[in-house]
């Protein structure tokens, strides 16, 4: 029945879209016209309503009919949001939600806390990050998705949930009763210092405080004697188009041309330009990936263009476009791509349609086994070249290339044949990885942070991943060791140590960070981190050839 349904949703869908070329070109000139299209509509529903084989009630007729003239456009950024997924995305933009503050994830058929959130009522009653969610106001939550757990924890401010906790090196299970509240995300999860001088801020996502929290990590790390600035934006999506104009502004001079919009309409045909004088004026290097998007390429091109930071990491994923919001009957909404928008210099970033990196890009999916970059676009081949400010040579079309690519081929490599080796199965290698965490933090096995996972770690996993059914081939593993070692390392520091240890240890292997402060330990304008990425562009390391 469903597969049916789907099948005469396409069949409106197409009416829809394609109904205007057939009126014009198999009924005849007497019929281009808007009125008789809408009655061609409504003759062809109305007959599939009345004499199709399967009964098909007239919302999901018309559902469909929207889903698929939606999907005739070929643009994978516009689409109809149903009132659950227009919240979700009230929710990432604001950064605020009634809950009780948890981060969560599934392993082994059980929601697992990955962190509670800073001052909220989970932290606050004692859930730690391990804990195994077991049930939730008496409910088993064993099998559920991520989703469905959050929906369950979720609700108004003031309401009151139960939570059963399983917790690693206890055999008693724990009671929780939280009271919901207001839970603010925050944009910037980490600010601190690094070595040199040099303040390292990441921001995950362009809400509505995202300046404002930007303005916060730097002043603190300037009070704390920072002398330049890493602005991490790998795997920061984008979000709202002012946030990613504000932010820029912090850092670029008045006057200077941030992002233009051209649409269509007259209003979306908008120049922003930067009206604020510049608040933060140290050395800097913004790092991006291929899952930096919208927003994150506004503001990495902005500085790029005008010579005011070096961009480091791998080509961005490429989203040129600006959306708007339109409410629709039922509470949800229609987002439509209205507007292209152009670096300072004039470059679009769209990557060209059909390009296949555009297919996953706002899937709802779990992330690939390594969470890493896919090969990103760095050849510039046949891509249209612009000028900076100060004459340095930058490109346009699929992203936004960065000045000194960074990436581990060797690595990656190892990685593809690892995720390939695994496929169905990786959800299981991230539940063997969990499972021997836990049982490490039970046991309180590990006392250091900067811990070695050994040979015997890696066979234990291997191991564990046989008992689960996974059989790996063993030259496979052994070239993975270095990657398997990284991940173990990750999860371990994860569930032993916190948050906080898992991001230092990070910190410790991540070759873009690394490469950042080369550049700018003790330099003393940026100038001189231009001339540092210029040398190195030329004379790349192992890590970057």
């Amino acid at each position: 029945m469903r597969s049916r349904a789907l099948i005469v949703g396409a069949v409106l869908a197409a009416a829809l879209v394609s109904g205007g070329w057939l009126m014009q070109h198999g009924l005849g000139a007497g019929a281009a016209n808007a009125y008789d299209r809408a009655r061609l509509f409504d003759q062809v529903k109305t007959h599939i309503s009345r004499h199709y084989v399967d009964s098909v009630p007239d919302s999901v007729l018309f559902r469909h009919a929207v889903d698929g003239l939606l999907e005739e456009l070929g643009d994978p950024h516009t689409a109809y949001l149903p009132p659950e997924r227009l919240q979700r995305l009230h929710e990432s933009t604001t950064g605020r939600y009634a809950g009780v503050g948890l981060q969560i994830d599934v392993r082994d058929g059980w929601i697992t806390v990955v962190t509670p959130l800073p001052a909220t009522p989970a932290e606050q009653a004692g859930v730690l990050t391990g804990d195994l969610v077991v049930a939730i106001d008496g409910r088993t939550t064993r099998g559920l998705t991520s989703d469905e757990a959050v929906k369950a924890l979720r609700g108004n401010s003031g309401t009151r949930v139960q939570l059963t906790i399983e917790r690693p090196g206890r055999d008693d299970s724990l009671q929780f009763t939280l009271t919901r509240r207001e839970i603010t995300f925050a944009p910037v999860q980490q600010a601190l210092l690094l070595r040199d001088g040099v303040g390292y801020v990441n921001l995950s996502v362009f809400g509505e405080d995202s300046r404002a929290a930007i303005r916060r990590a730097v002043d603190s790390l300037s009070r704390a004697g920072m002398r330049s600035l890493v602005l991490d934006l790998r795997g920061n999506p984008g979000g709202l188009l002012d946030q990613g104009v504000a932010v820029s502004e912090l850092f670029l001079p008045a006057g200077r041309t941030v992002v233009s919009m051209k649409g269509r309409i007259a209003d979306a045909n908008q120049t922003f330009v930067d009206r604020d004088d510049q608040e933060v004026g140290v050395p800097m290097v913004v790092l991006v990936d291929s899952t930096s998007a919208s927003a994150s390429e506004i503001v990495a091109g902005a500085l790029q263009d005008h010579d005011r930071a070096v961009v480091v990491g791998t080509t961005t994923y490429g989203k040129g476009s600006a959306q708007s919001l339109i409410p629709t009957v039922g509470g949800g909404a229609v987002k439509i791509t209205t507007a292209l928008w152009y670096t300072p210099v004039g470059r679009s970033i769209s990557r060209m349609r059909g390009d296949s990196t555009d297919a996953g890009h706002e899937d709802d999916g779990a992330p690939d086994l390594l969470d890493q970059d896919r090969p990103a676009a760095d050849d510039t081949t046949d891509r249209p070249r612009y000028r900076t400010d100060a004459g340095r040579i930058v490109y346009g079309g699929g992203g936004i290339r960065p000045d000194v690519i960074v990436s581990d081929p060797a690595l990656d490599s190892a990685g593809r044949a690892l995720e390939s080796e695994l496929g169905t199965n990786i959800p299981k290698f991230r539940d063997a990885m969990a499972a021997y965490a836990l049982e490490l933090r039970g046991r309180r096995a590990i006392a250091d942070p900067a811990f070695e996972v050994t040979p015997d770690m890696r066979a234990e996993l291997a191991r564990r991943l046989r008992q689960r059914g996974v059989a790996i081939d063993s030259t496979v593993y052994e070239r993975a060791a270095p990657l398997v070692s990284r991940l173990m390392g990750y999860e371990i520091a994860r569930y032993v140590f916190g948050r906080s240890g898992e991001f230092m240890r990070r910190t410790r292997d991540d070759e873009t960070i690394r490469t950042a402060v080369g550049l700018l330990a003790n330099a003393p304008d940026q100038r001189t981190v231009f001339e540092r990425a210029a040398a190195a562009a030329r004379t790349p390391t192992d890590s970057t050839r």
